[in-house]
């Protein structure tokens, strides 16, 4: 994300704040597909990752009195997301339990050129702490201080969880490469 993007995204928060729909209706339409491809790759299921960015909308419309700085917006959205995102696999882990029954198979994703596929893969195989810190960073462009406030971390272990993440999918698309995986 370019500086001119940030400031435009400043500029509809404040205006949104002040109670201008167009506005708010501006941000949604350039933020709701980062919210959505960012909740995809958390989640890995469509309709989950629908349904997380639906909500995270819902609580940021409630929660615009609690943003004190529009420049903080990507940081403190990300951050509701993360926690949609985080109770919608808690809700999965538990129907799953209440069932006992197995997962309804892969999902329904279109097949992707090889390399996006073994990105994908190798991506669902981070744990989950370093998939959502490399998928704010890589897939969203937050800096490393959005990142730590969006996961309500230390800047540090930010940075440490994405150090990791870089090596362990560099080095799950090596092996990759190489036919061994």
């Amino acid at each position: 994300m370019n500086e001119t993007d940030r400031v435009y995204d400043e500029l509809l928060v404040t205006l949104v704040r002040s109670g201008d729909a167009r506005a708010g209706e501006r941000l949604a339409a350039r933020w709701h597909p980062r919210f959505l491809r960012t909740a995809r790759r958390l989640l890995g299921d469509e309709d989950l990752a629908q349904e997380a960015a639906q909500e995270t909308w819902a609580g940021v419309c409630r929660g615009w009195p609690r943003l004190s700085d529009p420049a903080m917006f990507p940081a403190w959205a990300f951050g509701i997301l993360h926690r949609k995102c985080a109770d919608a696999l808690r809700r999965t882990v538990r129907d799953r339990a209440r069932k006992a029954t197995p997962p309804d198979g892969p999902s329904a994703t279109p097949p992707d050129a090889p390399q996006r596929h073994a990105l994908r893969r190798a991506f669902a195989a981070l744990p989950q702490s370093r998939r959502a810190a490399a998928a704010l960073y890589f897939g969203e462009g937050l800096t490393l201080a959005e990142v730590a406030v969006a996961l309500g971390i230390p800047v540090g272990t930010a940075k440490s969880r994405i150090f990791q993440a870089r090596r362990e999918l560099k080095a799950q698309l090596e092996e990759s490469d190489d036919g061994t995986v």
